[in-house]
């Protein structure tokens, strides 16, 4: 039987942890709060690229807009930095591994980097081995160099490998906590979606006028629609993330609430039968005093 004080010692351990989950719980929330905002603030940035590319297309539409000559893809998971997150990794492993095996890409000539070391083993085993692992952002604020990082190793796959078809492989949030993994192909860009901005009608009468380089101009918007395109995946990713920790935490703080009743009604049974125990000591006592007392007055 337990002591008073190791199911003491249990009780207080119990709450020491439930303190700490209430405190990812709350970290958690904030988090989505965040990176929801983020993600909407982001929509009028695509749309200024978007309207900047319609103008570009209204005249011509530009020679590097092409299907892969090569079997050569790469593919960018996004997975997270830290634990405690649930089935966050190993969804987005297991949607990232089919639709690779459904892809016509041999296993050889695909080439994997993932961001968050927590995805890796996941694709390992399933013999995808992942070539290089880049680090998430631990804040909104980080988001941006990570995507300039990001930015440069697309570039080395694509000059240095020649790799022409990329892959983006995230979770994305849907409503409340709630995720479902997602893939968005980054290259070669996609043909309906410029012919749709070619034909769009202009929101107004007057049409902005362009005196650079086509080429150059439309390079640069293209740069500008894949930092939007990274920078919305981290941040669905990290709101993902925190949605699936967030219903971790509620789980296991229910967890431990159902602990502590436990051990509180431990502590106060066990509280009881010690109590009585002194009890029935002192009227032992008591009686055998009695007795003897009796006993003396008899003689």
């Amino acid at each position: 039987m337990q002591t008073l004080e190791s199911i003491k010692n249990k009780l207080e351990s119990a709450e020491d942890l439930f303190s700490i989950v209430k405190t990812m719980k709350a970290m958690a929330a904030v988090s989505i709060r965040q990176y929801d905002e983020a993600v909407e603030s982001l929509k009028d940035y695509n749309r200024t690229v978007e309207m900047g590319l319609q103008i570009l297309l209204r005249n011509r539409m530009p020679s590097l807009v092409q299907q892969p000559q090569k079997p050569l893809l790469g593919a960018v998971v996004f997975g997270s930095e830290q634990g405690m997150c649930g089935q966050f990794n190993d969804r987005i492993a297991a949607f990232a591994i089919e639709t690779l095996k459904q892809s016509e890409a041999r296993t050889e000539n695909v080439s994997i980097l993932t961001l968050g070391p927590r995805v890796i083993s996941a694709l390992e085993l399933s013999g995808l081995p992942v070539e290089e692992n880049l680090s998430m952002p631990g804040s909104l604020g980080e988001i941006t160099v990570n995507v300039q990082e990001l930015v440069l190793k697309i570039e080395e796959w694509r000059v240095q490998r020649e790799i022409e078809e990329i892959v983006l492989f995230y979770n994305k949030k849907q409503s409340g906590a709630s995720y479902q993994p997602h893939s968005f192909r980054l290259m070669p860009l996609d043909f309906q979606w410029l012919q749709k901005l070619q034909t769009k009608e202009w929101p107004t009468r007057v049409l902005p006028q362009f005196t650079m380089n086509f080429e150059n101009l439309f390079a640069a918007l293209i740069r500008q629609y894949f930092f939007v395109s990274f920078y919305q995946a981290f941040t669905e990713s990290l709101a993902s993330e925190n949605a699936s920790r967030l219903a971790a935490m509620q789980a296991a703080e229910k967890n431990i609430e159902q602990r502590l009743n436990q051990l509180n009604a431990q502590y106060n049974q066990q509280r009881q039968n010690a109590i009585t125990a002194e009890l029935l000591d002192i009227v032992s006592g008591f009686e055998a005093l009695e007795g003897e007392s009796k006993k003396d007055f008899a003689e």
